[in-house]
């Protein structure tokens, strides 16, 4: 049914939920998965700690490591299960804007994620991404709880 499925993650515990029951899902289709981080370009004025403490050529070093940190979960997981992945890091303000783009762009034809990611500060700033994937995107959204 599903050929290739887009798995955007913000390395919380419940997208790496939603990263197992995926890659099962993957397998059992035989489908291809695409794992996807999108990290916020640098600002000179944010309320993230790691902008305000760094120089945008070192909030770039550790932003890129921090994201193929938490894409190597999606790696190992779907190398075990014999999965092919791939893996993609972009930066955006606009993190439901990035998912969308990044599926219609790798021509996914299912997006699988989380029903909530982060909490806190961060998560009352953004909003829930999810729910904005479901309202936007015109490929059809799996949402694991």
């Amino acid at each position: 049914m599903f050929k290739h499925i887009l798995l955007p993650t913000d390395g919380s515990a419940s997208s790496d939920k939603s990263i197992q029951a995926a890659i099962r899902l993957a397998r059992d289709m035989g489908a291809r998965v695409t794992g996807l981080h999108v990290v916020p370009p640098f600002h000179t004025f944010s309320y993230r700690p790691d902008m305000i403490e760094d120089t945008e050529e070192q909030y770039e070093i550790d932003s890129e490591a921090a994201a193929r940190k938490v894409l190597m979960t999606i790696e190992q997981q779907a190398a075990e299960c014999g999965v092919q992945v791939e893996t993609a890091v972009v930066r955006s303000d606009d993190v439901h804007q990035a998912i969308i783009h990044t599926a219609t762009e790798r021509n996914c034809d299912l997006i699988a994620m989380a029903s909530h990611g982060k909490r806190g500060v961060r998560a009352l700033l953004l909003g829930s991404e999810t729910q904005k994937v479901l309202t936007h995107s015109q490929i059809p959204v799996l949402v694991y709880r």
